[in-house]
């Protein structure tokens, strides 16, 4: 019962910190393996999976932005756009393996509003994300072998 509730709040605070809600999963997921009990594996996987979840939200959210591009009060120009659109097309993809950076869900907002393959997004975005928890779970480690 532990684990699974475990692993349930690990997956929710992973997707809500890959959205504009300020929120950190890491201290969570340190908490959890220090406590042990749980596959290190299967921590990294539901973290991987979650913060995937969530930087899609936020890639969702960018898509919406869109609908008010001609705004006047938007605050992107079409020039702007336009340039985002040619930093997408050269640097965008590559990028996509920082979002685990801070930062990087401005990467997955962007990609969200020049609307880039979510074929492309959706792997590069979860092997970005899930890498990070598994260096994490391999830094805590070492840290918890010297006490």
């Amino acid at each position: 019962m532990f684990e699974s509730a475990s692993l349930i709040g690990l997956f929710v605070s992973a997707m809500l910190a890959a959205t504009p809600i300020p929120m950190q999963s890491e201290i969570l997921f340190v908490a959890l393996q220090t406590a042990g009990g749980i596959s290190i594996w299967q921590m990294v996987l539901v973290a991987g999976i979650g913060n995937t979840l969530g930087a899609l939200v936020t890639y969702a959210l960018g898509r919406g932005i869109n609908h008010w591009k001609d705004r006047k009060w938007f605050p992107a120009s079409q020039k702007q756009l336009a340039m985002g659109h040619r930093w997408l097309d050269r640097w965008g993809a590559p990028l996509l393996l920082l979002s685990w950076a801070p930062g990087g869900d401005l990467v997955c907002l962007i990609a969200g509003v020049l609307r880039m393959n979510l074929w492309l997004f959706i792997p590069l975005v979860f092997v970005a994300k899930t890498g990070r928890y598994a260096a994490l779970a391999w830094i805590t480690a070492q840290a918890l072998a010297l006490t």
